[in-house]
C-alpha cells in the first residue's frame, strides 16, 4: 500500500528534476550573469540615490583640502581643487549610465528599425541599408564619434547622438538575420492569411521572436557606450566641465599620477567594473537566451 501511494510523489519529483528552468532560474544559476546583474543593479541604485549618498557637493572646491589622500572624511580623497572624489564618483555614475542607456535606446531604435525593414522586405532596400551599414562599420567608432563631436560640439546630448551613430550597425545586422529566418515561418504566413497588416506583422509577430539576440546586443552596447564616453571625456570631447564624469576625472588624474594617484585610480576602477559587469550580463544573457547554447545551469 505504501509503495503504491508513493509512486505519484516519485513521479512528480522526477518530473520536477527534468522540467526546464525558467528564465529567472537560469539567471540565478548562471554565475557570470548573476555577478554582472548584481553589480549593474548596485551602480543603478548609486546613480539614482546620488543626492542622498554623496557626502559633499561634487563641484564645490575646497582650497584647504587639496590632494588629500583617502581618509575617514574623504574616503576616496580630494582632487587638485579640493573636491571630494567620492561625491564626484557617485554623480559620475549618473552621467555614465545616462550615456549608456540613452545610447542603447537611440541606437536600438535606429538599428532595429533598419534591420527589420532590410530583413523583411529584402531586394534593393536590403542592399541600400546593408551598404549604409558597411560604410558606418568601415570607420572606427571612436574616430567617427570624434568627427561628429568636432562638428556639433561637446555636450551630453551630442555625445549620446555621436555614440549612437557609431553603434547602430550591430543591431541592424542581428535583427536582419533574425527577420530573414523568421519571415518564412508558418505563423507569419498565417498572420498574412487572416489579413494582418504588414507593419503589425513586423512589430507584433516577428519582433518578439527575435528579442533574445536583441537583448544581448542592447546589454553589450551599454558597456561599449560607457567606454566610448570615457574615451571622449579623456580627449576633452565629452560632457562639459565642471560636470563630473569618470572619463574627465581620469584625464585629470593622469596629470596628477605622481602627486595624487588616487585621483586617477578610482575613476579607472569604476569604468572597468561597470564595463565588465555589463559585458558579463550580456554574455550570460546570450547563454540563457540562445537556443544553440541553452543548457541547464
Amino acid at each position: 500500500m505504501s509503495n503504491s501511494l508513493s509512486h505519484p510523489v516519485l513521479h512528480r519529483a522526477e518530473a520536477d528534476l527534468h522540467r526546464p528552468l525558467s528564465f529567472w532560474g537560469k539567471f540565478i544559476r548562471n554565475p557570470q550573469t548573476l555577478i554582472g546583474g548584481l553589480i549593474v543593479a548596485a551602480i543603478v541604485v548609486i546613480a539614482l540615490l546620488a543626492p542622498v549618498l554623496a557626502p559633499y557637493d561634487p563641484n564645490l572646491p575646497n582650497p584647504d583640502q587639496l590632494y588629500q589622500p583617502p581618509s575617514p572624511a574623504h574616503p576616496m580623497g580630494t582632487d587638485e581643487i579640493g573636491r571630494d572624489i567620492l561625491s564626484r564618483m557617485i554623480y559620475g555614475a549618473r552621467i555614465s549610465l545616462t550615456v549608456g542607456l540613452a545610447t542603447m535606446l537611440l541606437a536600438g531604435v535606429i538599428g532595429i528599425s533598419l534591420g527589420a525593414i532590410s530583413g523583411y522586405f529584402g531586394g534593393r532596400l536590403d542592399v541600400v541599408i546593408m551598404r549604409l551599414a558597411d560604410t558606418f562599420q568601415a570607420i572606427p567608432g571612436l574616430v567617427l564619434a570624434i568627427g561628429i563631436l568636432a562638428v556639433l560640439g561637446a555636450g551630453l546630448s551630442r555625445v549620446v547622438l555621436a555614440i549612437a551613430l557609431t553603434s547602430w550597425v550591430a543591431y541592424s545586422r542581428v535583427v536582419r538575420g533574425s527577420y530573414l529566418a523568421l519571415k518564412e515561418q508558418q505563423f507569419v504566413e498565417a498572420a498574412h492569411a487572416v489579413g494582418v497588416r504588414t507593419p503589425t506583422v513586423i512589430v507584433r509577430h516577428i519582433l518578439p521572436n527575435a528579442i533574445g539576440p536583441i537583448l544581448v546586443i542592447l546589454t553589450l552596447n551599454v558597456a561599449g557606450a560607457i567606454l566610448t564616453e570615457a574615451a571622449l571625456g579623456y580627449l576633452g570631447l565629452g560632457v562639459s566641465a565642471p560636470t563630473a564624469t569618470w572619463g574627465s576625472m581620469l584625464v585629470q588624474g593622469q596629470r596628477l599620477i605622481r602627486v595624487a594617484p588616487h585621483v586617477a585610480i578610482f575613476p579607472g576602477i569604476a569604468i572597468f567594473l561597470t564595463a565588465l559587469s555589463f559585458n558579463l550580463l550580456g554574455e550570460g544573457l546570450r547563454d540563457i537566451l540562445d537556443p544553440a547554447t541553452q543548457r541547464r545551469v
